[in-house]
């Protein structure tokens, strides 16, 4: 089994949500397949896409991606053209829609989509997260961890060094 790059890892992304885990405590992750034109998945490939201001939620008896960027693709024509915010099902097994919505009405839990990346197969793919906003003093308290981790770190290094 080879060993992959950090660099690998971070180009396998279409898209990433960085300030999901600042704005919400993420419980569980699940995968997601997701319903895509050619052209979009052309766009995602390129990298182009943007998922800062997306949310998951039920329609339709489905669970559907909402309010996603993926730009239209320039090199085909207008006719093949996708609608940018279009709403994008996604593609799970009905026990897991099933705890997922379950999930959303009881305890005022958000779906939030956390990256779109291409698994092995090259088949895009949404990690989704169930989470639950984070207040004010939340977020500076992960603030303070973080910048904690960090100088530890730093002294650790230091320490190891002399």
């Amino acid at each position: 089994m080879t060993t992959k790059t950090a660099r690998e890892k971070a180009q396998r992304y279409a898209a990433l949500n960085r300030r999901a885990r600042h704005d919400y405590f993420i419980t569980d992750t699940m995968e997601a397949g997701i319903m895509l034109t050619g052209t979009e998945v052309k766009v995602l490939r390129l990298g182009q896409a943007s998922i800062q201001e997306a949310f998951a939620g039920p329609k339709d008896g489905g669970i559907f991606l909402l309010n996603a960027h993926i730009p239209e693709y320039k090199q085909a024509g207008t006719h093949l053209q996708h609608e940018p915010n279009r709403a994008r099902r996604l593609l799970l097994h009905k026990r897991e829609i099933n705890k997922l919505l379950g999930a959303v009405k009881r305890d005022g839990i958000t779906l939030v989509p956390l990256s779109i990346y291409f698994n092995r197969r090259g088949i895009a793919k949404l990690e989704i997260g169930l989470g639950k906003g984070k207040h004010k003093a939340d977020k500076r308290e992960t603030i303070k961890k973080r910048d904690w981790e960090r100088e530890k770190g730093r002294i650790m290094r230091n320490r190891n060094k002399g």
